[in-house]
């Protein structure tokens, strides 16, 4: 596991979080870079992608 890719996979999810409840476009454009950034911090690990959003149970199937 790399330094980079846990630090990666932390912004990316605290971005989504920020973001993900908000209405406009911009905010989820916001939510899905930071999903997008806590993936590639995953796959950089070694780790499968989470393909849907959080709190939807479909992140983890």
């Amino acid at each position: 596991m790399s330094i980079e890719g846990k630090a990666k996979e932390a912004a990316g999810y605290v971005k989504e979080e920020l973001h993900e409840h908000g209405k406009t476009p911009e905010s989820q454009q916001k939510a899905q870079e930071g999903r997008d950034l806590r993936n590639e911090g995953r796959v950089e690990d070694g780790k499968d992608p989470k393909p849907g959003k959080p709190g939807t149970g479909d992140h983890d199937k």
